[in-house]
């Protein structure tokens, strides 16, 4: 019986760490909707993460009609989770329909990194960083907010 208490707390340790500021994020790579890698690097200023396609309706919504390179002047980078979408309808129709987008989509597809930082489904994740540490979140989940906020960062 205590083996199986000790189990559980120690499970229950492991899901329950959450991103506190202060904390450097944890090196990663992913890849695009054009299969280019990127890797996490101290010059990055906010990562924006959505869960679900809500948060990336959300997204696209808040970039709608902004230039080619506007989240990269702002050293900004969007992760998208599309672990839950079946392979079969990600790469005949998800993925070349974001190759329209006028801004890069880092994929997440078996969620190693989008399950790192903590959030609600619906929205989108706000992380502000400083040479790769966390210096702020916060979540968005209306599309003006996030414009507003983004249009704050200076390019």
């Amino acid at each position: 019986m205590r083996i199986c208490v000790g189990l559980i707390l120690g499970l229950l340790a492991t899901f329950s760490h959450a991103l506190e500021v202060g904390e450097r994020l944890a090196p990663w790579t992913l890849l695009d909707q054009y299969d280019q890698p990127y890797s996490l690097d101290d010059g990055l200023q906010v990562l924006l993460v959505a869960r679900s396609m809500d948060g990336g309706k959300l997204v696209k919504a808040a970039l709608e009609g902004q230039p080619k390179g506007y989240l990269e002047a702002r050293r900004a980078v969007f992760v998208a989770d599309i672990s839950r979408m079946p392979s079969m309808i990600s790469s005949l129709f998800a993925v070349p329909a974001m190759r329209d987008y006028s801004y890069r989509v880092l994929l997440d597809r078996e969620s190693r990194v989008v399950s790192r930082y903590p959030g609600s489904e619906s929205s989108v994740l706000w992380l502000k960083l400083d040479h790769g540490t966390l210096t702020e979140q916060k979540e968005f989940s209306e599309a003006a907010a996030l414009r507003a906020a983004l249009e704050s960062l200076a390019p």
